[in-house]
């Protein structure tokens, strides 16, 4: 009996991209307006600066506006209470928010309609729970583009929104996860019940615990994207969908380091619960091997879901097997 169903690998739609590629362009006139303006934090709509990044996304509120924000390290954070805002850098990898989380949780606290972040650095988060993150999204939309999450806790958490959507493009996460903590491991993203993920061409390496994606989302998508875990210690799985998810895993990059915590497996689905159906999910056109150093067997896909899933097309290393029923 035939686990999965076989699929022709297509190509992924990039048309949705040109919505972040719009976002990016954005930051263009905020690079202009904060080039006049001797303050870290301008609302690109009204031209007024604000040495506080709280202050300037309160000026916005509930209305919608853009942050620009000058290069620099900012030892600072904010929550949004509401609202759509825009966090962009003047330059992009030269806005830096280091060390510096609100309510024990992240840089920026994301609780309102939208948010949108081009061009920022996020790193050296930390708190007392082991979930400090770059961004804890609550609820709303969010979208990221060049972006980079570096030498924390977690990247990106977030709470449950099932009418939510986020967009992860052209970012980076490296040096990310814990399994310190008592609750629980924490990962470099992590993404709770919302309606859609999508990660596109993004990087994700040198892991320090947990899973490199884990996502509770109904649909999932991540195509174009690498996980390097040959500098990895003590991780997991690649992509962990533990409740179950539809969408395309495709055209990724996987390598698998030594130092593991569990290697059991690159991708796992439905190893925890029976959340969202999977029947139709497609893992397709990806490369996965392990590290040249490395001689073990190992499994690219452990499905515990039951659902009729459609691999085809992956070209796999010496030691894995395609697919494991669980």
């Amino acid at each position: 009996m035939e686990n999965y169903a076989p699929y022709r690998t297509a190509r992924p739609s990039l048309k949705w991209i040109g919505v972040i590629a719009a976002i990016a362009v954005a930051a263009i006139p905020a690079a202009a307006v904060l080039a006049q303006s001797p303050a870290n934090f301008t609302v690109v709509e009204t031209g007024r600066g604000f040495s506080s990044l709280q202050d300037a996304v309160n000026a916005i509120g509930n209305g919608s506006g853009t942050i620009a924000i000058a290069a620099g390290t900012h030892s600072q954070c904010a929550v949004q209470s509401g609202g759509s805002v825009s966090y962009m850098a003047s330059q992009p990898g030269t806005a830096i928010f280091e060390g510096v989380t609100c309510e024990g949780k992240a840089a920026l606290v994301l609780r309102g309609r939208e948010a949108n972040i081009s061009g920022l650095v996020f790193r050296k988060m930390a708190v007392p729970d082991f979930n400090g993150a770059g961004i804890r999204l609550e609820k709303g939309n969010l979208t990221v583009a060049q972006s980079w999450f570096l030498d924390s806790q977690q990247g990106i958490l977030s709470g449950n929104d099932s009418s939510g959507r986020i967009v992860i493009d052209k970012s980076t996460f490296s040096g990310l996860g814990t399994c310190e903590g008592a609750g629980g491991c924490a990962h470099s993203l992590y993404i709770g019940d919302y309606g859609h993920l999508r990660v596109t061409r993004s990087r994700f390496e040198k892991g320090r615990g947990g899973h490199y994606v884990k996502a509770r989302a109904a649909r999932v998508d991540v195509a174009s994207s690498s996980f390097d875990d040959s500098a990895g210690s003590s991780t997991n799985y690649m992509i962990d969908l533990p409740a179950g998810a539809v969408g395309q895993l495709t055209n990724n990059w996987f390598v698998q380091g030594q130092s593991k915590e569990n290697y059991s497996a690159f991708i796992a689905v439905g190893a925890e619960q029976q959340l969202h159906n999977s029947d139709g999910l497609v893992i397709a056109g990806n490369d996965a091997r392990l590290a040249p150093n490395v001689r073990r067997n190992t499994i690219f896909v452990a499905d515990w879901s039951g659902a009729q899933l459609r691999l085809a097309d992956n070209t796999l290393g010496s030691g894995l097997t395609a697919f494991e029923r669980r």
